[in-house]
């Protein structure tokens, strides 16, 4: 036996073996630091608006849009690149970059450094869940991968929940004991920041200790290496990055220049429509970069990797479930972030004591529930192509009514409860999306699919979700109010997923299909 087939069935036997239940134990550690990082924002809020002298929409900007874009666009080239290069490598990379950033937010005096930190981490955290998506398809068969990926999905409900209680802790402690500053002028805030960012430092030398899995083999297609992956990750990126794109389009002759010069204008034009009638340029602006940035992108996709487009812009099913899916999680951003500082205005509890009833009940409750669901997606789809999709009903219709009471109770303890409630049914929905979106593309497409369908979750959900709500917060002057309305976007997301449902089974058997016939040599 030759050595590489050595290698090859050594690999084989690592797919959904003991080495697979570990590799995926660190990738739910790196998840649970990705939301740490990116959720703490939410019980510091009330002190950052303080300091900073900001409202409720320029802290939503800053939680959600400015890092929500950034992590959009940047995972776009970073998912393409993770199809081509070395997954744990990547990974690692960008664990430390996105600690790092989150440590120097520490350090931020004023709106624009911490928007400029918060560009930051969105950039480093873009490379998380494409390669973790991808490393973990591979690593485990597909009757296993919905509970596989639930379980790491879990580490959001993980890291949000511990954000909260060790955030508030942080600050409330660091406050008593330095109440005029720290060392450097440091406030609670700022310590929180540098506390949760430096550890994951280190965790990014673990994460290179993995194995990088064989790309395929887990579905018996094994995919051949990238030979130049450096230069095709460069051109992926000048395909979103402005005013790149425009040098880019122009490569592919006039008409694709006239064309992505076409849809700049549009974007540019909603854009000015926007700030004309709710001002707040900073969320706009960054949004309609997003918008042109993934238009710039599918159309570059269409010109230089056919079967791809084909199996993800070109497939109505992908679509519609990154829409309907991203609508659910517009809500689960907005609520999540903005339950700590609604709990702190309402009922006058300190950041601490919030945050750690919040975390505990956030970090217990979504773990529960995406998992769970997870458990059920692949239970339903033994029976049923289309089975993973029905959990998703279920997110939608339990959760409506636990947002109404939650958000109107006059007990501090209900909303506790209820909070707890909501992040169970909220989060069931996770896995089988992510395992969804992995289902419809080949193994080489994987990491492109992955940052296509965050694009839902982040644009809408994290971009639009929490500036949302604040938004609504201040010319409604009532936050819970601002919280309950976002329940009318949840309709638009159940038509999405009924006709998700309708057409998924003819969607995933066909993918083969489809693909040869845009050009993949199969």
């Amino acid at each position: 036996m030759h050595a590489a087939d050595t290698d090859i069935e050594a690999a084989r036997a690592r797919v959904g073996g003991p080495y697979s239940w570990y590799v995926l134990g660190v990738l739910v550690l790196v998840y649970i630091f990705n939301f740490i990082d990116r959720q703490i924002m939410s019980i510091l809020a009330e002190d950052i608006k303080a300091d900073l002298g900001v409202g409720d929409a320029e802290i939503g900007f800053l939680y959600g849009t400015v890092f929500g874009v950034f992590y959009a666009l940047f995972g776009i080239p970073l998912g393409r690149l993770a199809d081509m290069w070395h997954r744990i490598n990547l990974l690692s990379i960008g664990l430390a970059l996105w600690s790092g950033m989150t440590a120097l937010s520490g350090f931020a005096q004023n709106f624009a450094q911490l928007a400029a930190a918060r560009i930051g981490v969105g950039v480093g955290e873009a490379s998380a869940s494409p390669v973790a998506f991808s490393v973990l398809s591979d690593y485990f068969p597909k009757e296993k991968r919905a509970t596989a990926l639930a379980i790491y999905s879990s580490g959001l409900y993980l890291g949000g929940g511990i954000s909260l209680f060790t955030g508030g802790l942080i600050k409330d402690q660091w406050n008593a004991v330095f109440p005029g500053g720290g060392p450097l002028g440091l406030v609670g805030w700022q310590a929180a920041f540098l506390a949760v960012g430096i550890p994951g430092l280190l965790l990014a030398l673990w994460v290179k200790t993995l194995r990088e899995p064989i790309r395929g083999l887990s579905e018996g297609i094994v995919m051949p290496r990238e030979p130049h992956p450096w230069p095709k990750f460069f051109t992926e990126l000048s395909s979103v990055l402005p005013p790149l794109t425009l040098f880019h389009a122009a490569r592919f002759g006039r008409r694709a220049l006239v064309a992505n010069l076409l849809g700049l204008a549009v974007v540019a034009l909603l854009v000015v429509g926007l700030i004309a009638l709710f001002g707040r340029a900073p969320q706009w602006i960054a949004l309609g970069t997003g918008a042109y940035a993934v238009f710039s992108w599918s159309q570059s996709l269409k010109a230089r990797d056919a079967p791809t487009h084909a199996l993800i812009w070109g497939t109505p099913t992908f679509l519609m479930m990154v829409l309907g899916f991203g609508l659910i999680s517009f809500k689960g951003y907005a609520l999540g972030f903005w339950g700590a500082p609604y709990a702190i205005r309402s009922f006058g509890v300190d950041a601490a004591s919030a945050g750690f009833f919040l975390g505990a009940g956030g970090a217990l409750g979504g773990f529960l529930g995406v998992i769970f669901g997870g458990r059920m997606g692949d239970l339903f789809r033994k029976t049923n192509p289309s089975g993973r999709i029905l959990v998703g009903f279920a997110a939608l219709f339990l959760t409506a009514p636990l947002v109404w009471l939650q958000f109107s109770t006059a007990s501090l303890s209900a909303f506790y409860v209820l909070a707890f409630l909501n992040s169970v049914t909220s989060s069931m929905w996770v896995g089988v999306a992510a395992a969804t979106c992995q289902d419809l593309v080949l193994p080489r497409m994987r990491g492109a699919a992955t940052a296509t369908y965050f694009l839902g979750t982040t644009i809408i959900g994290l971009g639009l979700g929490p500036f949302t709500v604040g938004l609504l917060s201040e010319l409604l002057g009532d936050l819970g109010t601002a919280a309950i309305s976002i329940i009318a976007v949840l309709p638009l997301s159940a038509l999405l997923l009924f006709l998700v449902y309708r057409q998924l089974p003819a969607a995933e058997a066909s993918r083969l299909d489809r693909a040869r016939a845009a050009g993949e040599m199969l």
